[in-house]
């Protein structure tokens, strides 16, 4: 029996059902999904980018519900003011211990899990796919470049 051909709504589908379960993943541990991204930026940012404005960009979001988030996670004990960041008037953010510890039991391990196992050249074809997409959200269908959206897409230094 031939496979049959996969649909563009299928896959659709399939992408929002995957997103759907990204978002209940970030639910895990009493955060917030909008804080396990936080949190994960600040894992695998550079000293000089872990900063409320630099996550807000990253976020592609407005500061202030970002600086709610980064408020609520130094109450948790996930994250310390740790000094200024250059000669701006932002300060440094950096994980506690605890926030470490929180960090190596990300619910994305699963998903990161999947894709090691992934053959490179199936690796590049969805990596270009997922950039597309989400570059196609951020600017309503427009084309545009992947931008700071996926700036620490190469980076493991956070594994």
């Amino acid at each position: 029996m031939a496979d049959k051909p996969v649909t563009v709504s299928a896959m659709t589908r399939l992408f929002e059902l995957a997103a759907r379960s990204l978002h209940s993943a970030g639910h895990a541990d009493g955060l917030y999904p909008a804080q396990w991204t936080a949190l994960r930026y600040l894992a695998a940012a550079s000293p000089a980018e872990r900063t409320a404005s630099k996550l807000a960009r990253f976020q592609q979001m407005a500061a202030g519900p970002v600086n709610r988030t980064v408020r609520t996670l130094v109450a948790k004990g996930l994250v310390v003011e740790a000094g200024m960041a250059g000669h701006h008037r932002s300060k440094q953010l950096d994980l506690t211990e605890e926030g470490r510890a929180l960090i190596a039991r990300d619910p994305l391990r699963a998903v990161d899990a999947e894709f090691a196992g992934m053959p490179e050249r199936d690796a590049r074809i969805v990596a270009a796919a997922l950039g597309r997409i989400i570059s196609a959200l951020h600017t309503g269908g427009a084309e545009s470049a992947e931008g700071e959206v996926l700036s620490l897409a190469d980076d493991d230094s956070a594994d």
